[in-house]
């Protein structure tokens, strides 16, 4: 059987799925993509057991094509061309694969796709349509604060909290917390679910930025997302999410208002300063002035600077882990922003000052003490 590709369109295609690979898998078909030909419609499928993704385009062929071809070789080959048509030649007895060009000839041996893993049905308990860029929106504003300490398995993923009309996509470290909260989608139930930050991170690497819908169905065990021409089914955390809603404090008297560009160039500045390890940063609040302060013992190193503010509370001095709290406040949209805190051990809020009527995001960071 043959099959003829443009080598551009083709490598589109798999870039797309190819971060499902895994190197190393327990299983070596694992490290295979699946090619299914029928009537000209080449369809790609990568799995790892965990997540599936599957996506499609056009090609030139004389039958139907089923086999799985090696994904390391197949990608550098195709890497290492110019754009330009290029015929895959398959024996389905021996599952040798060639690749020829106009200038050469490349042989690799693939394996039987029989021996793939099957692809789950699209069996959902509930199904909601989303625009991509709105569920793309979400990801990029709650990714970041996922945990990655495996023996905590339900903050290493996003926890998506639907109601009747609106959704929650929540994210959190246990030292920060990011609630992104999208109003007006009319889910017609309530439910939830906790998305493995893999699967959300092909999500974000794939999504278009446009109003292509996406439609999402979900069960107990999968979730499974339909958008332009790709398909990504994903296990679920089969975990208890707590209740982030419990760690948001209410009482909040002191607020600093900021603008949040001369606020990240500073934090940035000084950070540079503070103790690699810590990476403590201090906040001093006092009438209408910010001081932002670092320092490294090890090395004597310290910075300090000054920034005009409004505040309104007691004076109060308090320190944050420096990366976490630029990483957070750049992933903010305003001009301007609010902090808001109690007391310098309790969990403090930024917000912006004001949210879009469809759109409410919250951010939490966790205070550390001040080293002496």
């Amino acid at each position: 059987m043959k099959f003829i590709a443009s080598t551009h369109q083709l490598l589109q295609q798999l870039d797309l799925v190819d971060g499902v690979v895994v190197s190393k898998p327990l299983i070596p078909i694992l490290e295979n993509f699946l090619f299914e030909i029928k009537e000209g419609n080449l369809q790609i499928t990568t799995t790892d057991l965990e997540t599936f993704m599957t996506t499609s385009m056009q090609v030139e062929s004389d039958g139907n094509v089923n086999i799985a071809v090696p994904s390391k070789v197949s990608m550098e080959t195709l890497k290492s061309l110019p754009t330009q048509p290029v015929t895959f030649s398959i024996d389905d007895a021996s599952h040798a694969i060639e690749i020829n060009t106009g200038n050469g000839r490349y042989k690799l041996t693939g394996q039987n796709s029989e021996d793939f893993p099957k692809i789950p049905e699209v069996i959902g308990d509930n199904s909601i349509t989303m625009p991509a860029n709105m569920l793309l929106k979400a990801i990029n504003k709650t990714l970041f604060a996922t945990g990655v300490d495996e023996l905590r398995l339900n903050l290493t993923g996003v926890y998506c909290q639907m109601f009747d009309d609106h959704i929650n996509f929540v994210a959190t470290d246990a030292n920060r917390l990011v609630r992104f909260k999208k109003n007006g989608t009319k889910n017609g139930f309530e439910n939830s679910f906790i998305l493995p930050k893999k699967a959300v991170t092909l999500l974000k690497n794939s999504l278009p930025n446009d109003v292509t819908p996406v439609k999402i169905d979900f069960n107990k065990s999968y979730a499974f997302f339909s958008y332009g021409g790709v398909s990504l089914i994903c296990r679920l955390i089969d975990e208890r999410y707590p209740d982030y809603n419990a760690v948001i404090p209410t009482e909040n008297p002191n607020k600093l208002t900021i603008s949040r560009l001369e606020f990240i160039s500073a934090l940035k500045r000084v950070a540079i300063f503070s103790n690699k390890t810590t990476s403590q940063i201090r906040l001093k609040l006092a009438g209408s002035e910010l001081n932002i302060f670092a320092e490294d013992y090890d090395y004597a190193n310290e910075a300090t600077e000054r920034l005009t503010c409004t505040y309104e509370g007691s004076d109060l001095e308090i320190a944050f882990n420096g990366k976490y709290l630029i990483e957070m406040i750049s992933n903010m949209d305003n001009d301007d922003i609010a902090m808001e805190f109690s007391l310098p051990n309790r969990a403090s809020l930024i917000l912006p000052i004001k949210n879009n009527d469809d759109e409410e995001i919250l951010m939490l960071i966790m205070p550390m003490m001040i080293s002496q």
